[in-house]
């Protein structure tokens, strides 16, 4: 496991979008809620001005990966923390585990995840243990 993330921003006049591209698991929640702002195929993809900052916050509460997150302008930037341990099975993808984690892996790298954490349940992932929407690809039932 690898400790570093890339991080990519995008701002507007109030809030930070914070992408973690390592963490999506491509499950196009964003781009369903709000088409305007999330362009996959189009640089850069994030546009925040295209919707009010109320509309971002509420869809990035909503994302199954945590790849997205915000930060307000003025405002310490930080992550939330210190949700409550809670886990889901995705049917056909991966399974999400909601609250902080430590991760150990086999070489004793320690990694911190926060909010939510999606772990690969097809075997498919070039990014073990945790899930890069390969299951979409490989046609995972489960």
């Amino acid at each position: 496991m690898e400790n570093k993330e890339i991080t990519k921003e995008y701002s507007n006049e109030a809030l930070t979008i914070v992408w973690k591209p390592k963490r999506c698991i491509h499950a196009g929640e964003c781009v369903k809620a709000l088409p305007q702002v999330y362009t996959p195929n189009e640089k850069p993809w994030i546009k925040t001005k295209n919707a009010t900052t109320e509309e971002i916050k509420a869809q990035i509460a909503k994302c199954p990966s945590g790849a997205l997150s915000y930060y307000m302008k003025n405002e310490e930037h930080k992550e939330v923390t210190g949700f409550e341990t809670k886990i889901k099975v995705k049917p056909n993808g991966p399974l999400l585990v909601y609250g902080t984690l430590k991760i150990t892996d086999k070489d004793g790298n320690t990694v911190t995840r926060d909010k939510t954490t999606a772990f690969c349940r097809c075997g498919s992932s070039d990014n073990k243990p945790f899930c890069d929407g390969s299951h979409n690809k490989v046609n995972f039932k489960g």
